[in-house]
């Protein structure tokens, strides 16, 4: 949702879309955030995420991407915190900050979009870095998937939240991304080992993928045929970001499963 949000914002801010600038902007650094705070738990203490930053290694996929986070990080809070400064009449206690902040958002905000393709797709290099047997094996073309996803939720989440006078260059984004994310999974699979492919198919994350396929075809159709009508964009909105999370956790859960036969 981050990393697909940069990119939608920045779209916006060059086109004069203000409704759908601002949320664009919110959506990607409420995501940030959250997506900030499940590093740190995972990680266990906060003082281990700051650690990250002490090193620049473009070897590390950690390393790279605590950055990828940082850096974007940056850019949308400024120029999230001037949306917010916006929508709050101007009553945000910045005294004198004030012009500083509304000079360097535009800057901000394009800076948060050269973050957005590495943030969202950063997060295949540590999965497939690992000696897990499937995601391993899927890391030629994972990277794909995870972008065309990354573009789905934040296709879906700016549908649901923004009028649709806004969202055409949208609608026909979700609808490219939904042949990518298909396409791509499909080649994918097809270049994977037969055998290890099989965590794809079987279990909960043949279930999830299958389930993610069906609902981006329909919210793909949806925001394409009938995406000017509010509810119709809303509905496809949810399709495309419940999408992109079965993919996100089916491959996930796929992985699991195969590290624990020791046939894959």
């Amino acid at each position: 949702v981050a990393g697909g949000s940069g990119v939608l914002a920045a779209g916006a801010q060059l086109t004069g879309r203000e409704v759908l600038r601002r949320n664009a902007r919110l959506g990607g650094l409420a995501a940030a955030g959250l997506g900030g705070v499940a590093l740190i738990a995972d990680l266990g203490r906060p003082d281990r995420f700051y650690n990250m930053l002490r090193t620049f290694k473009v070897s590390s996929p950690m390393s790279m991407g605590s950055w990828i986070l940082t850096g974007y990080s940056v850019g949308a809070g400024v120029a999230g915190a001037a949306e917010i400064d916006r929508l709050s009449g101007d009553r945000l206690p910045l005294g004198p900050l004030r012009p500083v902040l509304h000079a360097v958002e535009p800057w901000a905000g394009l800076e948060a979009a050269a973050f957005s393709p590495p943030l969202a797709s950063y997060t295949e290099v540590l999965l497939s870095d690992t000696a897990n047997p499937t995601w391993n094996d899927a890391h030629r073309h994972l990277p794909f998937v995870f972008v065309s996803s990354a573009t789905l939720a934040a296709c879906g989440l700016a549908m649901i939240t923004t009028p649709t006078r806004e969202t055409g260059p949208v609608r026909a984004l979700a609808a490219i991304a939904v042949v990518g994310d298909i396409v791509a999974t499909k080649v994918m699979e097809h270049g994977m080992d037969p055998t290890v492919v099989e965590t794809l198919h079987h279990g909960t994350a043949g279930r999830l993928l299958r389930t993610a396929e069906r609902l981006a075809a329909v919210g793909g159709g949806a925001a394409l045929f009938g995406g000017r009508l509010r509810p119709v964009a809303a509905a496809a909105g949810v399709a495309l970001l419940a999408a992109s999370a079965c993919t996100r956790f089916g491959v996930f859960d796929a992985g699991i499963e195969s590290v624990k036969d020791p046939r894959y």
